[in-house]
């Protein structure tokens, strides 16, 4: 199977804006089907309490044909058109899907976070982990939203194995971002929240990027919109992943980023496994 994940910054600004910008994202899209995949998980669709609009779903249509989608939006207590998930896959597959609530400070479990697909053989679930917030305001919150959601995938794990994607908001190792140095207390490279994705590997998952390419640098899945040469000087960070249960790790055969050209925010990730293998 070929998987595709990708935080959007809005779903809305991609298939209905005039910008730039949305000049670009809709590049990117065009750039994520013709990998033909099989699912796509996106992640900060912003969209409303009602989901797609009918000129969404036409918009979807046109770049993604014989796609089924489900998607998650923030609601009451939640702000409203904040973060929010999306899944396509493809027409032959039906999965069972389920929308978690895992008992997180309020009010994440309502701000549309994760998304699950039931397979046959596995699970395949996304998230948007939410940020610690400009001065760490939110920090606590997030820790608590990481024992929880660790919590929650090795609930699945017990069942079956695991693919997760999504944006998981930390840089795991100095490796992971371009200027560790003067982050170490940014969010995203707290040492509260690189322990606890240290937690979540040592639960029983591996991160398939670093498995395939321990020793590689300057590889990244997101560069700051606000900086105009984040991107042309690679100042990115790598907060993106694709995680899989330990055995199914050695079924991993590629994860990867997608060329999303010069736009700056995060850019897709790729995976391949061979979920057939004996």
């Amino acid at each position: 199977m070929k998987l595709i994940s990708w935080n959007i910054d809005s779903l809305n600004a991609a298939l209905t804006g005039t910008s730039d910008r949305s000049e670009q994202t809709r590049a990117v899209l065009k750039t994520i089907a013709a990998q033909d995949p099989d699912t796509i998980a996106i992640q900060e669709t912003k969209l409303g309490a009602s989901g797609l609009t009918k000129k969404h779903q036409a918009g979807l249509a046109e770049f993604f044909p014989g796609y089924q989608y489900v998607w998650r939006s923030s609601e009451e207590p939640a702000r409203k058109g904040y973060a929010g998930t999306l899944y396509l896959y493809k027409d032959e597959y039906t999965p069972t899907v389920t929308y978690p609530v895992i008992d997180a400070p309020s009010p994440m479990d309502q701000e549309g976070r994760i998304i699950t697909l039931e397979f046959p053989d596995f699970f395949l679930t996304e998230v948007y982990t939410p940020n610690a917030g400009n001065g760490l305001k939110r920090l606590a919150e997030r820790e608590v939203w990481d024992d929880r959601f660790r919590e929650y995938l090795q609930s699945l794990d017990q069942e079956k194995p695991v693919l997760v994607s999504g944006d998981l908001n930390v840089a795991h190792e100095e490796i992971d971002l371009a200027h560790p140095g003067s982050n170490h207390h940014s969010a995203g490279f707290t040492d509260e929240e690189r322990s606890h994705f240290t937690k979540l590997l040592a639960a029983g998952f591996t991160d398939t990027f670093r498995q395939l390419n321990p020793d590689a640098v300057g590889k990244y899945t997101w560069w700051a919109q606000r900086s105009l040469t984040s991107k042309v000087n690679n100042s990115g960070w790598r907060i993106d992943y694709w995680l899989v249960s330990n055995r199914l790790a050695d079924r991993v055969t590629n994860s990867t980023m997608l060329d999303s050209g010069e736009r700056r925010d995060h850019t897709p990730i790729m995976l391949e496994i061979d979920l057939q293998a004996d």
